[in-house]
């Protein structure tokens, strides 16, 4: 992963070198130079608009009472392409445009959440922040119930067999029929 990211680091400027040298052998060293200044500054313009829009949809979220996490990762994106845009180049100007506008931003947003925040949160978190949690035995056992013992020898249901009875306040696993909400103790 690294690897790749000093790859593109040292492919961007000589990108962007060779573009700029192609377009001013076309128009003109002085038109290039404008151009690159030109997108520079519409670009800030148009970050800055997208920067308001954004924060005004995070309080927003926020008063409603949800996460602002497309917001978040929007807002991510705009720092990125106001880097890319105060960059001198035709190239990395580009780059910024695709992060800055609504409709390149979208899919570019879907992408990093799936294939880059969620897998580093499962990774983190340990399945907690998606939801993907083993509730009871370990990954690729037979069950929940593997190598637990109880009265009847190895194999018998023990205490923590998910019969529904518990001893010594042990946590158990309840089947959807298994529910008790009674309010005395009904234990045979």
């Amino acid at each position: 992963m690294l690897r790749w990211l000093l790859i593109a680091l040292l492919l961007i400027p000589l990108a962007d070198i060779a573009l700029l040298v192609v377009v001013a052998g076309a128009i003109g060293w002085v038109p290039t130079v404008a151009l690159v200044v030109l997108t520079a500054l519409l670009g800030m313009l148009f970050v800055r608009a997208e920067g308001r829009h954004t924060l005004r949809r995070i309080q927003q979220s926020l008063a409603q009472g949800d996460l602002p996490t497309n917001q978040v990762v929007d807002g991510g994106l705009l720092i990125a392409a106001g880097a890319f845009l105060l960059t001198p180049g035709l190239v990395t100007d580009a780059v910024g445009f695709l992060l800055a506008l609504p409709l390149t931003r979208i899919p570019i947003r879907i992408l990093l959440k799936r294939y880059v925040i969620t897998p580093v949160l499962e990774k983190k978190t340990g399945g907690f922040a998606t939801g993907n949690v083993y509730t009871a035995g370990f990954p690729g056992s037979n069950g929940p119930n593997e190598g637990a013992t109880g009265p009847g020898g190895p194999g018998a249901p023990g205490p923590d067999s998910g019969t529904g009875r518990s001893s010594g306040g042990a946590t158990v696993d309840l089947g959807p029929d298994e529910y008790d909400v009674s309010s005395g103790n009904d234990e045979e």
